[in-house]
């Protein structure tokens, strides 16, 4: 499947990754999946805690990187069921910590390191890519992949 739409935007400051995270977790609804890649440092989990903030996790809920726990769960208009694969060698293990029960627990599902399995990302998703293009500046590029996730692109232009 390609993507439906495609966006980018550089980001020169934590900060602005963070909002740019938000803007999109406002559009966020009960059964989404975000698939967050890029490299060591690139700002994925940045943008996840604006994202979170974006979908109404409070600010007395600290969004960490779940590189040890593997998944957190944070509580929104929806649920947050944030992911990082990075530990993670092979799908058996993502398949070991209930990924697939996620599925239909009504929240958002966003993946750190999505790109390490993607046979087990869903077709229809938001795939957000942050790739440094230099010390300091970010380029942010989501895609709809299915209909259902163009409202992202709405007001984010």
């Amino acid at each position: 499947m390609f993507p439906v739409v495609t966006q980018r935007r550089l980001t020169t400051t934590a900060e602005e990754t963070r909002a740019l995270g938000a803007l999109l977790g406002f559009y966020a609804r009960a059964g989404d999946f975000v698939a967050c890649c890029g490299s060591l440092g690139a700002g994925k989990t940045t943008f996840v805690q604006g994202f979170a903030e974006g979908l109404g996790v409070g600010a007395d809920d600290y969004v960490r990187s779940p590189t040890f726990a593997l998944v957190h769960a944070y509580h929104g208009r929806a649920p947050l069921y944030h992911f990082d694969f990075y530990r993670l060698s092979c799908s058996t293990e993502v398949q070991a910590i209930g990924f697939d029960e996620y599925f239909d627990a009504g929240g958002v599902m966003i993946v750190e390191w999505a790109d390490k399995f993607p046979q087990l990302l869903p077709a229809v998703r938001l795939e957000v890519s942050l790739r440094m293009v230099a010390p300091d500046r970010r380029c942010v590029q989501w895609m709809a992949y299915g209909l259902s996730y163009v409202r992202y692109f709405l007001h984010a232009a």
